[in-house]
């Protein structure tokens, strides 16, 4: 939520690296790519996590500040291609 991206992208990717069967990794590294305005990437990973699940777009109710759930979620969206 700080818009480290820099950072949090090779940490996803280890993450991911470590447990390629889990989804939410894949999700925040969509949406980070995203907001970068890397959307090839984005996307590339969007495939990606639909071999593993058909919800790309979650309802991430667990991210109590509407601000900070709405900014994952609107990467999310332009990862998976639901908005431009």
């Amino acid at each position: 939520m700080s818009r480290r991206f820099n950072e949090a992208i090779p940490k996803l990717l280890l993450a991911i690296q470590d447990d390629p069967s889990y989804p939410q990794p894949y999700r925040w590294l969509a949406a980070c790519y995203a907001h970068m305005g890397r959307l090839d990437e984005a996307r590339e990973i969007v495939v990606r996590l639909r071999a593993i699940t058909p919800l790309v777009v979650e309802n991430a109710m667990r991210l109590r500040n509407p601000a900070h759930r709405e900014f994952y979620l609107s990467g999310l969206r332009l990862a998976a291609g639901e908005e431009e």
